[in-house]
Order: C-alpha cells, then sequence, then structure tokens
C-alpha cells in the first residue's frame, strides 16, 4: 500500500521535473513578445502552445513572462539572463505579507500563500501591505528570511508547478512602482488573459486524446459528436484570444477603458470551456485512458486544478461590474 511518504516522493519527482524544464526552457532563451508591444498574438500563442503539453511547466513560464511585462510596465529593473521569476499576488484572507520602510529599504514580513515556482524561481514580484496601501516588491529569494515551507499540497493535479506558502522574515525588497500600481495599471488585465491561453492550451491538450482515437478508429457517432462538440468550443475560444489580442495591441493603454471586461469575457470562456472539454472527453473515452494513460491523466488532473483559478460566479460577478462601468 502506498504511504504519504510514497506520495511526497512522486511529487518530488514531477517537482523537480518541472524546474528542470523551466530552467531549459529560459537558458534556450524563451520569451515572448510583451503585451502591447504589437506581438501580443504572438505571446499568448506560446503560452498557449506550453498548455498544450505541459501544464506545470506553462504555469511557472507564464509567471516568468508576467514578471517581466509587469516590470517594464512598471519601470522596474531589467531582468538578467539566468533569473526565473514568479509573480507571488494572490491575497487569500488567511495570509498576510506586511511591508515596512526602513532606512536602508524596505523589509517585508510573514507568509505569502499560493506561490507557484517556491523552489524554482530566483526572485519573485510579491505584493504587500504598507501603511500606504498594497504594494509590489521584487524579493530576491536567495535572500536570508526567505523560507519555502512545502508540504500543504495534496493534489497531482498541478503538483509540478510547486506551489508553496514561502515565510518572509524582515526579507530585504525593493518597491516596483507605487501604491495600487500593480492593480491599477492596465497590464494587470492583459496578463489575466495570458493566463485565459494557458488554460485555453491546456484544454487542447486534452482534447488531443480525442482527436487522436476518432482519427484512428472505426467510426462512433457519439464519440463524433463529442468531437465535433470540442471543436466548436475550442475555436471558439481561440477566436475570443485572437480578437483580444489585436485589441490590446491597439490600445495597450486602455485608453477605451475596457481592458477589465476584455478580460473577463476571455477569462470566463477559457475556464468554461475548459471544463467542457473535460467533461466532453471524459465521457466520451471512458475510464480507459484515465486509469491507463499516464499522460492523459496527468493533463486531465492539472487542468482541473488550474481552471480554479477562475473564482467562478465571484468572477461572473466581476465582469458584471465591469459591464456596468463601477469598474
Amino acid at each position: 500500500m502506498a504511504t504519504p511518504l510514497d506520495v511526497r516522493d512522486r511529487w518530488a519527482d514531477e517537482v523537480h521535473r518541472a524546474a528542470t524544464a523551466f530552467t531549459d526552457l529560459l537558458a534556450a532563451g524563451w520569451g515572448p513578445p510583451l503585451p502591447g508591444a504589437g506581438a501580443t498574438a504572438d505571446r499568448w500563442a506560446a503560452l498557449h502552445a506550453l498548455g498544450r503539453t505541459d501544464l506545470p511547466l506553462a504555469r511557472l513560464a507564464e509567471g516568468h513572462a508576467d514578471a517581466v511585462a509587469v516590470l517594464a510596465e512598471l519601470d522596474g529593473p531589467l531582468v538578467e539572463r539566468g533569473e526565473r521569476l514568479g509573480v507571488w499576488a494572490a491575497e487569500p484572507p488567511s495570509g498576510r505579507v506586511s511591508a515596512r520602510r526602513t532606512a536602508g529599504g524596505w523589509r517585508l514580513a510573514g507568509t505569502k500563500q499560493w506561490c507557484s515556482g517556491a523552489r524554482a524561481c530566483t526572485a519573485a514580484l510579491v505584493t504587500a501591505h504598507a501603511e500606504d496601501g498594497r504594494r509590489l516588491f521584487l524579493v530576491d529569494l536567495s535572500a536570508a528570511g526567505v523560507t519555502p515551507r512545502p508540504g500543504r499540497w495534496v493534489s497531482a493535479g498541478m503538483a509540478g508547478s510547486d506551489t508553496a506558502d514561502v515565510e518572509l522574515d524582515d526579507v530585504p525588497a525593493l518597491a516596483v512602482g507605487g501604491p495600487r500600481a500593480y492593480l491599477d495599471r492596465p497590464g494587470f488585465w492583459h496578463g489575466g488573459i495570458g493566463v485565459a491561453a494557458v488554460w485555453a492550451g491546456g484544454a487542447t491538450g486534452v482534447a488531443d486524446a480525442l482527436a487522436d482515437v476518432v482519427r484512428t478508429a472505426a467510426p462512433d457517432p457519439h464519440r463524433d459528436a463529442a468531437w465535433g462538440a470540442v471543436d466548436v468550443a475550442l475555436t471558439g475560444v481561440d477566436g475570443a484570444l485572437a480578437v483580444a489580442a489585436a485589441e490590446v495591441d491597439a490600445d495597450p493603454d486602455d485608453r477605451a477603458g475596457t481592458a477589465a471586461r476584455r478580460a473577463g469575457r476571455v477569462r470566463g470562456l477559457a475556464a468554461r470551456t475548459g471544463t467542457e472539454v473535460l467533461d466532453a472527453v471524459g465521457r466520451a473515452l471512458g475510464a480507459g485512458p484515465t486509469g491507463h494513460d499516464a499522460g492523459y491523466a496527468a493533463r486531465s488532473a492539472d487542468l482541473t486544478v488550474y481552471l480554479r483559478q477562475h473564482h467562478g460566479e465571484r468572477d461572473l460577478a466581476g465582469l458584471a461590474d465591469a459591464l456596468r462601468g463601477t469598474r
């Protein structure tokens, strides 16, 4: 019988695999164009392609690409070759990081939760609460006082993303932008669509298993209908990403005030599409691939977990606020 230690060992291997792939990817020069610079479609296509084949790797790469974009938008320092960045901006009720300004600069203290790449990244952009509001800071993860606390993650899905708590004990940090700069910039919404591109890629990866069967097996009306439905759903989200990319390039600074609702729509569509694909492919193929095809089982588990980054009705209510012009 498998023990908890066996499970942890298996996840340690997956964490190591994804971290190595992440390091190798960046060492090979991977880096998509910045959003709004005229090639946003290429940026999201690169994220989609990673998501199609390896969602944990795509999660790490998307975080790095987003961090590079944030630093460029907020006039932060240039990212040096060999650095692997994350964006740790989750603000759950149970975790809070405080920022204190000292004569020698800013210091951070507290436990940051939902830190993907907790041990794979060399630096991270971290949100923290200061006296003048929420701020963004660049943290060198090799600094004294930075301690990842893995072990709370219990799902096999997205285990390779190494999402863990990170304790910060009086850690030096560099402020990036002013209060609320991270949330108030147009790129916040553009970056959210980048995540949706990864979800869409993950859905396509799950759908590939059905496509392979349909193309090689004898025709089956129910399976064929599922493939058709999946194709319709994926084509819809791909079209939405293409339209959104053109709109971002035409108005990168969001002068029209449409970035929030654009992101809400595309993210909502991508999340719904991912859910529909998981259901349709699972029903069409049955239990066989889930039980016996390690690649398909991993992709399905990863996508199931990653889609929960969309907060369902809460995010749809946020879209309604944007449509009313209150956000």
